[in-house]
C-alpha cells in the first residue's frame, strides 16, 4: 500500500479501483493527490498554493 510523502501514514487507496485524475487525500495530514499513473500507482500532490497565485495571476492582468 503506498504511504504518503508528507506524513508517511498509509494512504487507503483501492489499486484495483483507481483510475487517472482521481483525487486522493492523506487521512492524517490532509494532503490531496492526483492519481497520473495507475500501473505503477503514480501520485502527484496537488499543491493549492499554486493554483491561488495562478487566480492572482489572472486578476493582476484584468486590472491592467
Amino acid at each position: 500500500m503506498p504511504s504518503c510523502p508528507e506524513c508517511e501514514n498509509e494512504l487507503d487507496i483501492e489499486l484495483d479501483e483507481v483510475e487517472e485524475g482521481d483525487v486522493v487525500a492523506c487521512e492524517e495530514c490532509g494532503t490531496e493527490y492526483e492519481v497520473v499513473g495507475v500501473e505503477p500507482l503514480e501520485l502527484a500532490r496537488i499543491d493549492e498554493d499554486l493554483e491561488d497565485d495562478d487566480e492572482d495571476y489572472d486578476e493582476e492582468e484584468e486590472e491592467e
